[in-house]
């Protein structure tokens, strides 16, 4: 059985692709650190697998870093370590670029070394289309230029730009990936979708930053996850590969068609209205990629459709209501990132 190492796996994507990885028959090594958006009711499902191995290791720690993948000799290893929250970034920028940036730094140190006697493995860094900036019209390819208006967004821009110039200049096994916004089962509540099932659920209003226009690019979890399995088999060691749906919705539509899908399911509180609030600082207003690239080359598309994904998602959040207490109610419920 073949090893493959997901960094960040008790967070919402990583557990997901670990999921996947499992049904793919790879022995699965999650490496995480612990934070507050990493939670082991994400891997409750495969936790007593053979096929899984949990190890508590943060990116900085190199020389353990390079023990566990000297260890466990890994033929690929997926990079989903990073903090996430632009509003956190926005608060606190200091753990984005220990994180996103250092973090991606030890580990690119590590694997120079590894590589080079295994050169069948690959890495494949997961980044996001944040790193673009605006799109205000049309859509960003895969060689559209870097922009990014939050700590987090540059956090992340760096370290596609650390593994690019690894793959450059010390020729490593290394592909990026830029996703659009994901969505789907085991989502930290301080971002959007799942924040609005948390709040319809325990019948909350609904805030909406600004005037709820800026327009996001829409993928179900399982489609990125079944792309970076992809990517992992045929991607094209040093290209960037950008991963979306081609399904823009502003957050006014968001919000109304998860209303539309709860309300089939649930009675609603009287409280659960939209409510319009300050909006973020640097708030982009679109982001919107161009995935002809994956789609053509490496033969993946969505096959989720929105609306079907929007309610699986909500049925999962309400058959699992223990997800939401296993997480402090500060971190769902506290804004952040005003200045």
């Amino acid at each position: 059985m073949l090893n493959i190492i997901v960094t960040g796996g008790l967070g919402f994507i990583g557990s997901n692709l670990i999921e996947l990885l499992i049904r793919k028959k790879y022995k699965v090594i999650n490496i995480d650190k612990i934070t507050y958006s990493s939670n082991f009711y994400n891997t409750k499902d495969f936790k007593k697998s053979k096929k899984y191995k949990f190890i508590k290791c943060d990116l900085n720690q190199k020389s353990k870093i390079k023990n566990i993948i000297k260890k466990y000799n890994p033929v690929a290893i997926f990079n989903l370590a990073a903090e996430t929250h632009v509003d956190r970034s926005i608060d606190g920028p200091e753990n984005f670029i220990k994180s996103n940036i250092l973090g991606v730094f030890n580990l690119l140190e590590v694997f120079k070394t590894y590589s080079k006697k295994n050169k069948k493995a690959k890495l494949i860094h997961i980044s996001t289309d944040e790193v673009y900036g605006d799109v205000l019209k049309g859509r960003s390819t895969e060689n559209y230029p870097y922009k990014p208006s939050s700590p987090y967004a540059a956090s992340k821009a760096s370290s596609d730009h650390l593994v690019s110039s690894y793959v450059r200049t010390y020729k490593i096994p290394a592909i990026v990936t830029n996703c659009s916004n994901n969505y789907g089962p085991k989502q930290h509540p301080e971002k959007l979708i799942p924040k609005l099932i948390y709040n319809i659920l325990n019948n909350k209003s609904l805030p909406i930053y600004g005037d709820g226009q800026n327009s996001r690019e829409w993928i179900f979890v399982d489609d990125h996850c079944e792309a970076l399995f992809k990517v992992f088999q045929k991607g094209k060691v040093g290209e960037f590969y950008n991963i979306g749906s081609g399904k823009n919705l502003n957050n006014i539509q968001i919000c109304k068609n998860l209303l539309r899908v709860a309300k089939k399911k649930i009675k609603f509180g009287p409280n659960v209205k939209i409510k319009f609030i300050k909006d973020r600082p640097g708030h982009d207003v679109r982001y919107a990629l161009d995935s002809k690239k994956i789609n053509k080359k490496l033969k993946w598309k969505c096959n989720v459709n929105f609306q079907k994904g929007l309610e699986k998602t909500f049925m999962w959040y309400l058959k699992n209501e223990n997800y939401y207490k296993s997480i402090a109610k500060k971190d769902i419920e506290k804004r952040i990132g005003k200045i």
